[in-house]
């Protein structure tokens, strides 16, 4: 039995986010050695107040490999040369991982072949019957 766990207010998790800024590596020349412009989003799980349990739960199992032990999500990005724009990364970054980690499959429906895809199948498989058959040795004496 599948349970369907709603998707958490996604501004709720934003303002309950910490950013933080350091020096990034990357592009950016001698800027890089004075300005910070690398961004992390810090985000705690456990303390969140706009996850309920079973949300948590999800939160936990599917991003578990960012997630450390005190339960700590942790994004940084230092792509881009200001930290506006690396903000910006972060927060979609974010949002599209939250999404996919509360994202469910839809149930496959069970169809069957159409005549049209069955023809195609036949005749791949005689045109790979035939390249196999070319590939045998022939040594010049007929069976009959």
């Amino acid at each position: 039995m599948l349970f369907m766990i709603q998707l958490p207010d996604l501004n709720q998790l934003l303002d309950e986010c910490r950013f933080g800024a350091t020096r990034s590596s990357g592009s950016g020349g001698q800027n890089v050695n004075k300005v910070s412009t690398k961004v992390i989003l810090l985000f705690d799980v456990f303390a969140s107040k706009a996850l309920n349990e079973d949300q948590k739960e999800v939160f936990l199992s599917s991003l578990s490999s960012r997630i450390s032990k005190a339960g700590i999500f942790r994004i940084s990005s230092g792509r881009e040369r200001t930290q506006l724009a690396n903000r910006k990364l972060i927060i979609e970054k974010f949002v599209s991982l939250v999404t996919k980690a509360f994202a469910t499959e839809e149930d496959r429906i069970a169809t069957t072949p159409t005549a049209g895809s069955k023809r195609e199948r036949i005749a791949r498989k005689k045109v790979h019957a035939v390249k196999k058959i070319n590939r045998q040795r022939w040594d010049g004496i007929d069976d009959d």
